[in-house]
């Protein structure tokens, strides 16, 4: 890992300046968006984008969840009939679906949205009008998605789809064109927002902020955006195939033609294995983040979760097969393979006891954040225990297509994304709404969700062991799977309470919670310099950083480990740079000053462009072709109007004007 060669960063370019309240009106009315349904429409504020991938994404896991308990009212007992086995088919791909790729990557790239440049101590994200496109695509997809319900042509393949079944000879109808089609806009909208993180990282950290003192979450994002922009091409060709297959009679998939349905499966889990941690990283990052502010205590082995989180995205994409494994293989892949699932756990295994340690060795505090914290530290080991299981072939060959999978997966993906999510809200949404949640009926929430989950996903192992099968709609009495079965039914409806009474919390709390003033947590990290909720300008100063933690720097006995306490950080005096709207430019490696970066303004250009996508994809699904070469149009009037030059001096504030 690169390392800041001085230990004190380059002077930021004068003239420095203290905040003042003459400063601070010119900045807001620089920065902030005009009111107004057109100004929502228009607006390029990461923390507005941020605020709305998390409540979608937050209202897509909802309905996500809702689907998962009528599925679980159906399998409460054997022989039931409330849904007929299409409608159970047309559910569990919508709830797989939606919480693969409308909730558990969307909402944490509501979180990065929103503290990246306020962690970062900038005034916005690298691309402000490319992070407004992203977001109004993903919306645009999810519409797109849901609008099968509408029209009963819901995709019914499972969230993996798998060909032949997924071919049009076996599923004839709209249902699979959806899948192909809203998966093509979720994949333009989460390149856009990868690149837009990747050049954040490296153009627009404070000064000072060398790559050995930016947040963990930072890393996590970062290494899931490169990993997102390597593995979406093989699911944007594995939907180009289908959809041609499927509308123009090509034969990627057909095996009487030349194609092969493993074709699919090779390209989806190319895609679908570092996409599982695309959606846990940037979690373990919040995690990594949160849990030093509730230890009182410096992250241990920062550099070694940093590189484990980079480790665990390379080898993500070496284990793809191990989707496969009953699929025929040959044994030389399938040892390779099996091999490399097992070591991708040594990476994981690095953050676990980085985090036990610093909990060991700090003063830990258990509010709220900090409960969900530790169940999600049980839940990751439990998770992580049934996927070296599973990385096994034999063991695999047995439990593969069972209930046990099926375990695993909830697992990984609900204990490691859920659980940091809810405990990142309790923790950063002090910061955005200006209200603290209700620390009771936090705890109420942590112990519900946690009991809830262990009650209604452990039992699946066991139903798994005893041959369940997964996506089965029903199942016949007396072969020891009711009991089973219902204390599963059980404990996911606990679960839901849980959830149900963080969204009871949120909305009590809004009107209701304490003041959370700038630092309710006394966190060390730059987003809690400002105020709560930020101004529009995020820092009426940019801020010069000397460490990782800037904010604990001169308190002794709150950094841990071996350095010094001097105070290295400048936050309260920095260049202002109210000439408009713009930003320090600093180094890739060191975060040495380099230049001043003027950003767009707000722009309905990124709407306009996601609205003709989305048109666009809808001409496609129904075969439109007049229309759909009308949409494509304009899509390119959409970016020719967002690339036509602007005038430079427009929304100039000078310091006269203020």
């Amino acid at each position: 890992m690169a390392t800041t060669t001085a230990p004190t960063p380059a002077p930021v370019p004068a003239p420095l300046a203290a905040p003042s309240p003459g400063l601070a009106e010119r900045l807001q009315r620089t920065w902030e968006t005009a009111p107004g349904l057109l100004g929502a429409l228009a607006s390029v504020d990461h923390k507005e984008i941020g605020v709305r991938y998390l409540v979608t994404a937050f209202a897509f896991l909802l309905v996500g969840g809702l689907e998962a308990s009528v599925m679980r009212a159906q399998l409460a007992a054997s022989n039931l009939h409330l849904l007929s086995p299409e409608l159970y088919n047309a559910l569990f791909t919508m709830h797989g679906v939606t919480m693969m790729f409308l909730y558990a990557s969307p909402v944490l790239s509501g979180f990065s949205n929103y503290l990246w440049p306020l962690m970062f101590g900038a005034r916005d994200m690298a691309y402000p009008r490319l992070n407004a496109l992203s977001y109004w695509v993903f919306l645009g997809a999810g519409i797109f998605l849901y609008t099968s319900v509408l029209v009963g042509q819901m995709p019914n393949a499972g969230w993996f789809n798998y060909v032949p079944i997924a071919s049009q000879p076996y599923t004839a109808g709209l249902n699979i064109d959806f899948y192909a089609l809203g998966l093509l806009l979720l994949t333009v909208s989460t390149t856009v927002g990868a690149v837009n993180f990747v050049t954040t990282f490296f153009k627009l950290r404070a000064p000072g902020m060398s790559v050995n003192r930016v947040p963990i979450l930072a890393w996590g994002t970062l290494t899931t955006s490169f990993s997102a922009l390597f593995a979406l091409p093989a699911l944007t060709a594995a939907c180009v195939f289908l959809f041609l297959d499927r509308r123009f009679h090509t034969h990627f998939y057909d095996a009487g033609q030349g194609g092969h349905p493993l074709l699919w499966q090779h390209l989806f889990w190319m895609f679908g294995h570092p996409w599982v941690y695309i959606v846990i990283l940037p979690a373990i990052g919040l995690v990594s983040d949160m849990i030093s502010t509730f230890t009182r205590r410096r992250l241990v082995g920062y550099t070694w979760v940093a590189l484990g989180t980079i480790s665990t995205a390379l080898l993500g994409f070496g284990v793809w097969v191990h989707h496969m494994f009953a699929t025929g293989v040959p044994s030389l892949a399938l040892s390779f393979f099996s091999s490399g699932s097992m070591v991708i756990t040594i990476p994981s295994a690095i953050s676990v006891f980085a985090w036990i340690a610093t909990i060991w060795y700090g003063r830990p505090v258990f509010k709220t954040p900090m409960l969900f914290i530790a169940g999600f530290i049980v839940l990751f080991v439990l998770g992580g225990v049934s996927g070296v299981m599973t990385a096994a072939v034999p063991f695999d060959w047995q439990l593969t297509d069972t209930y046990f999978v099926v375990a695993h997966l909830h697992y990984v993906l609900v204990g490691i994304n859920v659980f940091p999510v809810i405990a990142a809200f309790y923790y950063w949404l002090p910061k955005m709404t200006g209200r603290m949640l209700n620390e009771t009926l936090g705890k109420w929430n942590f112990w519900t969700m946690f009991v809830g989950f262990n009650l209604g996903f452990f039992p699946m192992h066991v139903a798994g062991l005893l041959g369940m099968p997964r996506r089965v709609y029903t199942y016949e009495s007396g072969i020891g799977l009711d009991a089973v079965n219902l204390v599963t039914t059980v404990g996911s409806y606990v679960f839901a309470a849980g959830v149900l009474l963080f969204v009871v919390n949120f909305f009590w709390s809004l009107k209701n919670g304490e003041p959370a003033g700038d630092n309710p947590w006394d966190a060390p990290t730059l987003e809690w310099a400002t105020s709560s909720p930020p101004p529009p300008y995020n820092f009426a100063v940019l801020p010069e950083v000397g460490s990782r933690y800037p904010l604990w720097e001169g308190r002794p006995g709150l950094e841990g480990g071996n350095e010094d306490t001097a105070v290295r950080s400048i936050i309260h005096r920095g260049p202002p740079l109210d000439q408009g709207r713009e930003t320090l430019g600093t180094t890739p490696l060191d975060g040495e000053p380099q230049t001043v970066l003027r950003m767009p303004g707000d722009s309905l250009w990124p709407f306009f462009l996601a609205v003709a996508l989305t048109a666009l994809a809808y001409a496609l699904l129904f075969g439109a072709w007049r229309t759909a070469a009308v949409c494509a149009l304009l899509v390119g009037a959409s970016i020719i109007g967002w690339l036509w030059p602007e005038d430079v001096t427009e929304g100039l504030v000078t310091a006269g004007e203020g």
